[in-house]
């Protein structure tokens, strides 16, 4: 198993790529929060509650509620 490096110890673009990644994440699940919180029950596909839960989980969360939480008209 390789040894973990420490934030100090990566290279920069390693500490850029990982930065960029975490406000995407951040971001992404911004966006897929504020837009169930705006949705009524009615236009998401299961329940508002799980889709929170969901949106949490990295990357896939917000990804999923995009592709299959919300009902189009």
């Amino acid at each position: 198993m390789a040894k973990q490096k420490k934030w100090a110890e990566m290279s920069p673009a390693a500490r850029a790529a990982i930065t960029v990644l975490a406000v995407l994440q951040v971001v992404l699940a911004g966006a897929a929060w504020a837009d169930l919180a705006r949705r009524a029950p009615e236009q998401v596909n299961g329940s508002k509650r799980a889709w929170a839960w969901g949106i949490a989980v990295n990357f896939a969360g917000p990804v999923a509620y995009f592709a299959r939480g919300r009902r189009t008209r």
